[in-house]
């Protein structure tokens, strides 16, 4: 597996897609990177505060316009 490192420096836009996915148009650098001996390799996502409050308000959009393409009958509450 290739790792990265993915340094957000914009969000443009956001959407859902047919297959239940969300999708990000964004600016980014992306670097190669080179995962540490005995650490899992991983990919880093890196952003500013400001870039991950975009982000979180991107999201909970998306997610809303999921919830409002559900039946009525699955947004009800269990307990």
């Amino acid at each position: 597996m290739k790792t990265h490192q993915i340094e957000i420096q914009k969000f443009k836009a956001a959407s859902n897609n047919v297959h239940g996915q969300v999708l990000f148009k964004i600016d980014a650098l992306l670097s190669a990177r080179e995962p540490i001996d005995g650490i899992e390799p991983s990919s880093l996502l890196v952003m500013t505060e400001q870039n991950a409050r975009v982000l979180m308000a991107l999201l909970k959009t998306q997610l809303a316009e999921f919830d409002s393409k559900k039946p009525k009958s699955r947004h009800g509450r269990h307990g």
